[in-house]
């Protein structure tokens, strides 16, 4: 079992082991170098994309110690109170740094008097203080507040970062990932570097063996096995609605995420329309799917007399995928994706 949390164990230390950030990081260095460093800064993300590692290693990097560095959870600390006593504290002179930093993490949160009690403080600042505020939801910040910010907007992990992190992180704690197994890890996280580790913990901590396989995460993680997608591509591939209708009903009978599914569909259908088109890329593949995914790939783009396996049909899967949220039978989307594709009328496929 591992005791510290692996994405506290392996969090960013410095701007240089941050991933994916790098218009930001490149703006906070040279602010660090030149000395021009704002009162309120303003970070703006989907969760688990670092915007408080981010936040601490620049605090670090202008001076602040320990002992001057403030995090605040704004969802369990959101009330006019909560602020006010940031604000008094605020004006007490540092203790050992030239700066004060106050992490305000979920600022969103924020009560209506908080908000305002918070931006009396950003528009007459004291000057040893600096305010780093994030957020996951930036529709929900009142405009005076990021007037009054810097602001900077984080990106999702792309499933290529997440996977070659997830692969060093798993070697670090002795395990060996297939590239199958990373791969879903990273799909898994769906852009969060924190989600795709906490995948990643659970699966060392549950393995039996220091081997882990695609199967393995499959299996403790409850994600689509591999062989629905296949017979879901495959189905599409031969034109066999039937064999394509069971496939999904099959899915919806284990209870699947039907959201997840159709991205692991989408994901590999992906790649089968570039080994398609852009052949050359197949040892670059090799790399990202493993060689059993690969050759079902290629069998696939092989067979595909009737020209499937083409943009047209990869657009109306990812509508089908932006359809599931508001469907009220979530397989529905995919059933109709199915028919539209397989279907005779060309101007419809």
């Amino acid at each position: 079992m591992h005791d510290l949390a692996l994405y506290r164990k392996y969090r960013p230390k410095s701007f240089k082991e941050v991933v994916g950030q790098d218009h930001i990081v490149k703006v906070l260095e040279s602010s660090v170098e030149t000395n021009k460093v704002s009162h309120a800064y303003l970070f703006v993300g989907s969760r688990g994309t670092g915007k408080t590692s981010v936040a601490r290693i620049f605090a670090k990097d202008i001076g602040v110690s320990e002992n001057d560095l403030y995090e605040i959870d704004a969802a369990s600390n959101r009330g006019i109170e909560d602020i006010r006593t940031l604000r008094d504290g605020a004006r007490v002179l540092p203790f050992d740094s030239k700066y004060k930093v106050y992490i305000i993490d979920e600022v969103h949160m924020l009560s209506k008097d908080a908000w305002g009690a918070l931006l009396k403080t950003l528009e007459e600042p004291p000057k040893h203080v600096i305010f780093i505020l994030a957020t996951t939801e930036i529709h929900k910040v009142p405009e005076t507040i990021i007037s009054r910010c810097q602001v900077f907007t984080f990106r999702k992990a792309s499933d290529l970062a997440s996977r070659n992190m997830v692969l060093e992180v798993a070697k670090k704690e002795g395990f060996e990932l297939d590239a199958g197994s990373a791969e879903l890890i990273a799909i898994l996280g769906d852009g969060s570097f924190r989600d795709a580790l906490g995948t990643l913990q659970k699966i060392l901590n549950f393995s039996k063996t220091k081997k882990v396989k695609r199967e393995d995460v499959e299996k403790i993680t409850g994600a689509p096995k591999t062989v629905l997608v296949n017979d879901f591509i495959s189905a599409i591939a031969e034109k066999n609605l039937e064999n394509g209708i069971l496939t999904i009903r099959k899915a919806a009978a284990e209870s699947l995420d039907m959201k997840l599914y159709s991205k692991l569909i989408i994901e590999k259908f992906r790649m089968a329309v570039i080994l398609k088109y852009a052949p050359k890329l197949e040892k670059e593949m090799m790399g990202d799917l493993g060689e059993e995914d690969l050759e079902f790939l290629k069998d696939l783009v092989k067979d595909d007399h009737e020209g499937l396996l083409r943009s047209k049909a990869l657009s109306i899967l990812l509508e089908a995928y932006s359809d599931i949220d508001r469907a009220f039978v979530s397989e529905l989307p995919l059933e109709l994706a199915l028919v539209k594709i397989i279907s005779k009328d060309k101007e419809v496929v």
